[in-house]
């Protein structure tokens, strides 16, 4: 039952970084998209919409995962309180990093608008003067904790987490390609 299981995680999972590796690399076909179809949207109101969409599907995938592992119950894995305290200090850490970067970027530039022409300035301050993609990381901790919360030490705990943080890495790796090659163009 994990095998297929396992590859329609993967697969529903790798829609939200296909897209936005999509999005980062041709933005102006994506902005000619959401003229067309992103109900009167602006490209960076169509990317925040998709981004919602995306979370929801997360949220189900993993919740789901979670039912079909411990037959359709949706109790922690363990009731250990030092393994509900590091998935809630995961959890913690990763929204924590999540929330400065929309307070730092806002909208427009948590959601691309640099691709999309407006000006986002550079940033010189907490989060992005520890980490080089502090959005990313802070989606990771907190699924590398909700797992801890809800599955450790269960023997699939580490699949799902697993696989996002190799996705969230080649999303960034390939955000980070561009963007180097953008700003070496311009200096």
């Amino acid at each position: 039952m994990l095998e297929p299981l396992f590859f329609w995680v993967a697969a529903l999972l790798s829609l939200e970084r296909l897209t936005y590796v999509a999005v980062w690399r041709a933005p102006n076909a994506f902005r000619r998209w959401s003229e067309r179809h992103g109900f009167d949207r602006s490209a960076t109101d169509t990317l925040a919409v998709l981004f919602l969409a995306f979370k929801l599907l997360q949220a189900a995938v993993f919740l789901g995962w979670c039912l079909i592992q411990s037959d359709g119950s949706l109790k922690p894995y363990s009731s250990d309180v030092w393994v509900l305290l590091v998935g809630g200090l995961l959890i913690a850490a990763g929204q924590t990093l999540n929330l400065s970067v929309f307070r730092a970027l806002g909208k427009v530039g948590v959601f691309y608008g640099n691709r999309f022409d407006h000006y986002v300035p550079w940033r010189r301050t907490f989060p992005f003067t520890w980490f080089d993609h502090p959005q990313y990381l802070g989606t990771v901790l907190t699924i590398w904790g909700f797992f801890v919360l809800m599955r450790f030490p269960a023997p699939d705990w580490l699949l799902v987490p697993g696989l996002e943080t190799v996705y969230y890495a080649l999303g960034a790796w390939f955000e980070r390609d561009e963007l180097n090659e953008e700003l070496r163009t311009k200096n």
